[in-house]
C-alpha cells in the first residue's frame, strides 16, 4: 500500500499532513495527530479532560475523550467534508493527550485544569478540549479569559447551566452563572442554542430554545450567533446533549426535542465570522451510546472547529501574500 504508514500518532515526523493509515487500526490520537507534549509551532492543540464527578445524572463522560478519539479516525485521510480540503496540509495540530487529575480530590480539579490550559495557551496555540462533563468548561473559560479578557460565549446545550452556585461547587449545571458573576464571560455578547429546560435565571444571556431552533434555518441560527457575539473574542462550548437523543444518545442528561446533527453542523460551518479563541466538546458518555453515534457526532463537531481554524489561517496567509505582492510592486515602481 503506497503512502501508508501505521501508528501515525507516534511515528509522524511532521505536524502537518494526513496519516493515510487504516481507520480500524493504529494508535488512537485525535484524527491521527502526533501525540506530544511539545506544542512549539502548533497552530492547535487537542487535549482530553477525563472528568465526570460533577454530573447530576448519569456518569461516564470521563470516557468521552477516548470515544471521541476513536470515532475521529474515520475523519482523517480524505479531504474533510464540508471544508473540501485536507485540514492538516498547512494547519499544524498535535494531540496533547489527557489532563492528569486526582480522582480522590475533586476540589483540586479546576485548578489543575486551569493551570495546564494556561500552559498550553501560553504557546499561542488554539486549544481544543475534549470532555469530560461540562464543569470542565469553567476552568477553561478562566484560562482563556486571563489572556483575552471577558469572553463572548457560544453555548450549544439543552441546559442553561445557570443554577445557584456558591462559587465552590463542583457542578456541571451552575458554571455559566458563576462565569457571569465573576466577569469571565460577557452576557450581553453570549448566546445559548438548543435550550430545552428552564433554570431560575438567564443572567442576561440570549437563548434560542429548542422549539425556536426547530423552526429556524441553520443560516438564521448562525446569523444570530454572529450578531450576538458582535466581533468579540468568543469561546465555543458544545454540550453534546444539545442534539436530540436520536443523534446523541450517549450522554448523561439527554433531553428530547433537540436539533439534528446535520442542522447544527451546518450552523457551525457558517460561523466563520465569529472570532473563536477556544472551544470544547463535552458530555460524551460512551456507555450509553450505540454504534458510536454520539462519539461520531462529537468528533465531527471537533473537526469543524479545526476546519474553521484552517480556513482562517488560509485567509490570513492569502492576505499576507497579497500585501507582500503589493509591497513588492510598489517598491519596483518606486512608490
Amino acid at each position: 500500500m503506497p503512502n501508508t504508514n501505521i501508528d501515525h500518532a507516534f511515528t509522524a515526523r511532521a505536524r502537518t499532513g494526513a496519516s493515510f493509515e487504516p481507520t480500524y487500526a493504529g494508535a488512537l490520537s485525535f484524527m491521527r495527530r502526533k501525540y506530544t507534549k511539545d506544542v512549539k509551532g502548533a497552530d492547535a492543540v487537542v487535549w482530553g479532560i477525563p472528568f465526570d464527578a460533577a454530573v447530576t445524572n448519569r456518569p461516564g463522560a470521563r470516557f468521552g475523550p477516548q470515544a471521541i478519539r476513536r470515532a475521529s479516525t474515520i475523519l482523517d485521510n480524505d479531504p474533510q467534508y464540508p471544508f473540501s480540503r485536507d485540514l492538516f496540509e498547512h494547519l499544524a495540530v498535535v494531540d496533547y493527550g489527557d489532563c492528569l487529575l486526582d480522582s480522590g480530590n475533586h476540589q483540586k480539579t479546576p485548578g489543575t485544569i486551569e493551570r495546564e490550559a494556561a500552559k498550553i495557551l501560553k504557546s499561542g496555540a488554539f486549544l481544543l478540549s475534549l470532555g469530560g462533563d461540562h464543569f470542565v468548561t469553567w476552568p477553561l473559560l478562566k484560562a482563556h479569559a486571563a489572556i483575552h479578557g471577558p469572553l463572548a460565549m457560544v453555548q450549544f446545550d439543552a441546559h442553561q447551566d445557570t443554577w445557584p452556585d456558591d462559587g465552590k461547587r463542583i457542578d456541571h449545571g451552575s458554571f455559566v452563572g458563576r462565569a457571569v458573576k465573576e466577569g469571565i464571560i460577557d452576557p450581553d455578547r453570549s448566546i445559548q442554542i438548543g435550550i430545552r429546560t428552564h433554570a431560575p435565571d438567564t443572567f442576561g444571556i440570549k437563548i434560542l430554545y429548542g422549539h425556536e431552533v426547530e423552526d429556524m434555518r441553520a443560516s438564521d441560527i448562525a446569523y444570530a450567533i454572529v450578531d450576538r457575539t458582535g466581533g468579540k473574542k468568543a469561546y465555543v462550548t458544545f454540550d453534546i446533549d444539545c442534539l436530540d437523543p436520536a443523534f446523541a444518545p450517549g450522554t448523561g442528561t439527554p433531553v428530547a426535542g433537540g436539533p439534528s446533527s446535520a442542522k447544527i453542523l451546518s450552523v457551525l460551518r457558517q460561523i466563520n465570522q465569529v472570532d473563536i479563541v477556544g472551544a470544547d466538546v463535552v458530555e460524551v458518555a460512551p456507555a450509553y451510546d450505540h454504534a458510536d453515534i454520539t462519539a461520531i457526532a462529537g468528533s465531527t463537531v471537533a473537526m469543524h472547529y479545526l476546519g474553521l481554524l484552517a480556513e482562517r489561517k488560509a485567509r490570513l496567509e492569502e492576505l499576507n501574500n497579497g500585501n507582500h505582492a503589493v509591497a513588492v510592486l510598489n517598491q519596483a515602481s518606486g512608490i
